[in-house]
């Protein structure tokens, strides 16, 4: 990036803080803070180890630094601003997840548009969230638009604010679905049998909540997309399968004809077919329906996460609080285009041209010198696509 470009983003991010009024998180005077400033080189220099009573008032502080990226830390501190972590006196921490649109399975790097990837990071947003209300009960969240490849999610429920690296890891594994067993997921009922001289058992896998309703729904959802099928079709669907052949697809299919009742109650030893395809659809569901998080950022008591209200310096778009009723309507690329870069045109040298998704438009960007709204010319400046042109 030249100087030139680096010296119009300063000016225009303050321009930003200055008109942007910032709700801080809560216990700011209790957390560290950090930022990175605009600086030459291609390598950034975290300024870190800062308490708010250092920095000072912090909009003011944002206005006279204009920071490339500013951070606060998910942990409260006795002394936030000591130079090394062993000395802050750690209390208690957020817990903090990030989802990152270049991390997600279902992401084609190079080929998949910005605009795809954040469609696909909020669905794994949806379903993060999902577990988080669902399964945990969580009821303390804060939702952020990064500002950049995806979302973050601030859990500050009393109940987890002081667990350990290791309690939050639990929580990772289970929403990413680590370790999943099928067998814990079912439980055992007895059944006495008219006429019969000793009980037997069914096994029931649990449709209530978490896992097993998860793992339910897309058995049932598929047993119902097989049975609009042919027979032959079917039987041909289900021999897809590793290890089912002509005869378990043949039971599997009269199982699932046969036995609707007792497979929506859950049962799933109306058939050992039915039983061993349900445990499959467990390693599915898991791959589909999984939070692909990054798993470090949850773990981490000590983690600096973007500061909501900010600018981020790789595209200078805002990080954008989000009411959670507002999720499924949020789009990043029109929410979160800042006020200060709407309502005129920049010149700029684009290296780097095509599509770029932003403000409700689509614009086709040619190479070389090129007038555009601002918001798309600081966009293209700060991911390294075009230079600010002389004045």
């Amino acid at each position: 990036m030249e100087e030139r470009t680096r010296a119009y983003l300063r000016g225009r991010f303050r321009d930003h803080y200055r008109r942007t009024e910032l709700t801080l998180p809560p216990d700011a005077a209790d957390r560290e803070w950090g930022y990175i400033p605009w600086t030459a080189g291609p390598g950034t220099t975290m300024v870190r180890h800062r308490s708010l009573l250092e920095l000072g008032d912090l909009e003011a502080f944002l206005v006279r630094e204009r920071p490339q990226h500013v951070y606060f830390s998910a942990g409260r501190y006795d002394d936030p601003g000591a130079g090394s972590m062993g000395e802050k006196g750690w209390r208690s921490s957020d817990l903090v997840f990030d989802l990152d649109a270049d991390h997600l399975p279902r992401v084609t790097l190079g080929e998949d548009s910005y605009a795809e990837m954040l469609e696909t990071c909020k669905d794994a947003l949806c379903r993060l969230l999902a577990f988080l209300e669902d399964d945990f009960g969580f009821r303390e969240l804060e939702i952020v638009f990064s500002g950049g490849r995806g979302y973050h999610v601030h859990v500050r429920d009393d109940a987890i604010l002081e667990l350990d690296g290791e309690g939050r890891r639990e929580i990772v594994d289970y929403v990413r679905g680590i370790g999943l067993e099928f067998d814990e997921l079912i439980e055992t009922e007895t059944v006495a049998g008219l006429g019969r001289k000793t009980p037997t058992q069914r096994r029931l896998l649990e449709t209530d909540g978490g896992w097993g309703r998860r793992i339910h729904r897309q058995f049932m959802s598929f047993l119902d997309e097989l049975l609009e099928l042919e027979e032959g079709a079917a039987i041909a669907r289900l021999r897809e399968f590793d290890g089912i052949g002509e005869g378990k697809a043949r039971a599997t299919l009269a199982a699932a004809r046969n036995n609707r009742g007792e497979l929506e109650a859950g049962n799933v030893t109306v058939h050992t077919a039915v039983s061993q395809l349900a445990e499959r659809f467990a390693r599915l569901t898991v791959d589909r329906e999984n939070a692909p998080i990054d798993e470090p950022v949850t773990t981490d008591t000590n983690r600096l996460i973007r500061l909501p209200g900010s600018l981020h310096g790789g595209s200078a778009l805002e990080t954008v609080r989000i009411d959670r009723e507002d999720v499924g309507a949020f789009d990043p690329l029109v929410d979160a285009v800042p006020e200060t870069f709407r309502g005129h045109e920049v010149a700029v040298n684009v290296s780097r041209g095509g599509e770029v998704e932003l403000g409700g438009d689509i614009f086709t960007v040619p190479e070389g010198e090129v007038s555009l709204p601002e918001y798309v010319a600081a966009f293209l400046m700060a991911r390294g696509r075009a230079e600010k042109e002389k004045e």
